[in-house]
């Protein structure tokens, strides 16, 4: 098991490594964007980026996870087949799609506020979305392959260009929100134009209407629980700009940013594992492999919740370009940071129940679970922006998020019932609300200035108190040893 485990280990990091070198450069538009666009701007900026996640739902209507599910069983056609199908459908579907968005584009653009200008921002942001879903099954082939190598060489070149463009659009050309989506088209052109060798290899001049009948209703479920999970992720933005306006979103969404690194580790990690589940799901020990990942993969998220936390005010001041990672007219919200990072280790529960749902193919219990987390999500935005502002908006983001979590939970035990070990998972918990609530404590409601000394204990205590707990096994304690020894050896 505990080899797996190492493997699984070994491709997340491969993942981790491009992935979190790709996040961090998107991550530097965060500072660039604060310091050269005013806070309004900003805000239409996420504004339209958070339209943009809702209308991807219905470019892509589940056809990656299905893609997936298919291919890895190849219950039904043959190999070029299982690629050809949801390629096709794709393209043709998202090509159709986007010159619809072309033709009303300016009517659109007058909808939604923008005038004459926003009708071009809306034709790029349609093209970005139809060369995005064209990516989608060679990008799930690559990790189905297992070949994290070529699929995070290439999402790192279209982060690259669409940086390196970002800064010459705004910063030397002046062309402001413009830019910004400018850049984003060519990426995505550019991106699908390398996936071409890849597609080529795989694709063939075929089209099997019983796989895609079947193709369709396993991805189908995933559009209105993808619209829910989107509104999970997006939908305060446009409540808060309804409630407030376009300077207090800039704010939220540049703190909201912040929380990047567990939402890196949880996207990093569901790379690797969707594939590496469906591949172990035959296994006789899958259930006590998944609920021993489960584990590991918590204490992991908590952990880099308090060290994130602990340093989150070092962070933004460090000096960039001769001036702050985030400018000080930001700084107002770095205290929904925590939140919103917590709300994203219930996102990553999220994706550790997966398997059950995959496996025993029961995506239509999808859209109930996510829906109702995102009805309440909205509701609470609604109820606790108006008293609380953007830590509204974090604190309604965090409920829904752990509504879906245990929605997602009842679920997936109900079909594939996993027993988790729950000792330990308790543990982790127990230590984590002991350091998490010092360090949120010191850091945000203390009128006394925090040393390196005191953060340095309160990161440190985590891993003493775990173990203290004991939360090791006797198999994990011996393969630690082993591993100790052959670098000793190695180094020797």
């Amino acid at each position: 098991m505990l080899d797996r485990i190492k493997r699984l280990g070994a491709e997340t990091i491969v993942y981790g490594i491009m992935t979190v070198t790709g996040r961090f450069l998107t991550f530097l538009l965060v500072p660039f964007y604060t310091n050269i666009l005013e806070p309004g701007e900003y805000g239409i900026v996420a504004y339209l980026f958070s339209l943009i996640a809702f209308l991807t739902i219905f470019f892509s209507y589940g056809m990656e996870s299905a893609y997936f599910k298919y291919a890895s069983s190849r219950e039904t056609g043959t190999a070029e087949q299982n690629f050809s199908t949801p390629f096709f459908s794709l393209l043709i579907s998202s090509v159709v799609f986007s010159s619809v968005l072309t033709l009303f584009s300016d009517n659109l653009s007058y909808m939604a506020g923008f005038g004459e200008t926003g009708g071009r921002i809306i034709i790029m942001a349609a093209w970005i979305l139809c060369f995005d879903t064209i990516a989608l099954v060679p990008f799930a082939a690559l990790r189905l392959q297992h070949r994290p190598g070529m699929f995070t060489t290439i999402k790192l070149i279209n982060i690259i260009i669409n940086v390196v463009l970002n800064v010459v659009f705004l910063a030397v050309l002046g062309l402001g929100v413009e830019g910004v989506f400018l850049a984003g088209l060519i990426a995505s052109g550019a991106t699908v134009i390398i996936l071409m060798p890849v597609s080529w290899k795989s694709l063939g001049l075929v089209f099997s209407f019983e796989l895609w009948k079947q193709l369709l209703k396993f991805g189908i479920p995933y559009v209105p629980a993808g619209v829910a999970a989107i509104a999970l992720q997006v939908i305060d933005r446009p409540i808060l700009r309804m409630l407030t306006d376009d300077a207090t979103v800039g704010i939220y969404q540049a703190n909201y940013r912040l929380g990047i690194v567990i939402m890196l580790m949880v996207t990093t990690f569901d790379y690797a594992y969707r594939p590496f589940f469906l591949n172990n799901a035959r296994q006789p020990d899958a259930k006590e492999l998944y609920a021993r990942i489960a584990t590991y993969f918590y204490a992991i998220m908590v952990f880099t919740w308090i060290v994130v936390t602990v340093f989150i005010h070092d962070i933004v001041r460090i000096q960039v370009g001769g001036g702050y990672l985030i400018h000080p007219d930001y700084w107002g919200g770095l205290s929904i940071i925590p939140v919103v990072m917590l709300a994203y280790i219930f996102t990553g529960w999220v994706t550790l129940l997966m398997p059950g749902i995959f496996i025993e193919k029961k995506t239509q219990y999808l859209p109930l679970v996510t829906g109702a987390a995102a009805v309440s999500n909205i509701v609470t935005n609604f109820l606790l922006i108006p008293l609380f502002g953007i830590m509204g908006a974090a604190l309604a983001t965090l409920v829904s998020y752990f509504i879906n979590a245990v929605g997602m939970y009842r679920v997936s035990q109900k079909f594939y019932p996993i027993t988790y070990e729950a000792k330990r998972l308790l543990n982790v918990s127990l230590v984590f609300v002991i350091c998490g609530g010092a360090a949120y404590y010191l850091l945000f409601f203390s009128e006394a200035e925090i040393g390196a000394v005191s953060k340095l204990i309160i990161i440190v205590s985590f891993p003493i108190l775990l173990l203290m707990s004991g939360f090791m096994r006797k198999d994990e304690i011996h393969s630690i040893k082993n591993m100790t020894g052959r670098l000793k050896k190695w180094r020797d």
